[in-house]
């Protein structure tokens, strides 16, 4: 016995190490082409085999940042869409989630609102700019509304996809016991849509940043899209460069917390 438990403590050890090693190499990798990307867009700036005044540069990206820090802009504007993302990623996925779950436990319901909502899955939601601006105004929340409606038929549609398919054998065998409608839902259904749950999570990352964005193009006076917009009226590139870089930063934070939850998740599971 002691034997066999050495050969498995060691067999384990070694899977663990590739593990990490391979995680080494994968992080290794993405910081190197990172760091190659920057390299040779500052050095093809330099040498003008690239037009700094449209493609910006590393270095002038910084100076950008440094300036809207200094002025105190930075912050503000960051702020401003941080919240309106947020505000529009939780409310979309937590109105669309509660429609999922009233669309799984009535079929009739479902079928109802199905053709309803497959139009505005379709719809482009730019369109419905105008109208937005004046049911809820110039300001923030015709921006979050953009970001709600963006993200609220993806979240629907993925949560119900989820939900329909847990396995119909175990909801048989439940009802069988003599469970109820509400004890299947807790029971089975919802902790069976966990993944599903984190996958939804991950694409409202990006949709909610849509969203906002979206809505700040549209109407607003202060934010990283209207940083963008503004760049782009004045020919200041810089600034837009800039923007985006921060966009990205964000974004990738905001998804960096979801996988987070995932691992929790799992463990919780």
């Amino acid at each position: 016995m002691k034997n066999n438990n050495a050969t498995i403590s060691a067999a384990h050890l070694k899977y663990l190490k590739s593990i990490k090693k391979n995680r080494i190499i994968i992080w290794t990798f993405r910081t190197g082409i990172l760091f190659l990307i920057i390299f040779f867009w500052e050095l093809f700036a330099r040498l003008e085999i690239i037009d700094s005044f449209i493609t910006s540069s590393p270095s002038r990206i910084i100076k950008t940042l440094q300036s809207l820090l200094e002025s105190g802009e930075l912050f503000k504007h960051i702020s401003v869409t941080l919240f309106e993302t947020v505000a529009g990623f939780l409310i979309a996925t937590i109105l669309g989630s509660l429609i999922a779950l009233i669309l799984w436990w009535s079929e009739t319901v479902r079928k109802i609102l199905d053709p309803y909502i497959v139009v505005l899955n379709s719809l482009p939601k730019i369109a419905l700019g105008p109208i937005i601006i004046i049911w809820f105004g110039a300001g923030t929340n015709s921006i979050i509304f953009m970001a709600v409606l963006i993200s609220i038929i993806i979240t629907i549609l993925t949560m119900l996809s989820g939900f329909l398919s847990t396995d119909s054998s175990k909801i048989l065998l439940l009802k069988s016991m003599g469970a109820k409608k509400n004890q299947i839902l807790t029971k089975l259904v919802i902790p069976q849509s966990i993944p599903t749950f984190i996958n939804m999570l991950k694409i409202n990352v990006g949709m909610a940043w849509i969203g906002s964005i979206m809505g700040e193009y549209l109407v607003s006076r202060a934010g990283l899209g209207y940083l963008i917009i503004y760049g782009g009226q004045v020919f200041k590139l810089d600034l837009v460069m800039a923007s985006t870089v921060i966009l990205c930063l964000l974004a990738a934070i905001m998804y960096f917390i979801v996988a987070m939850i995932e691992k929790f998740a799992i463990k919780w599971k």
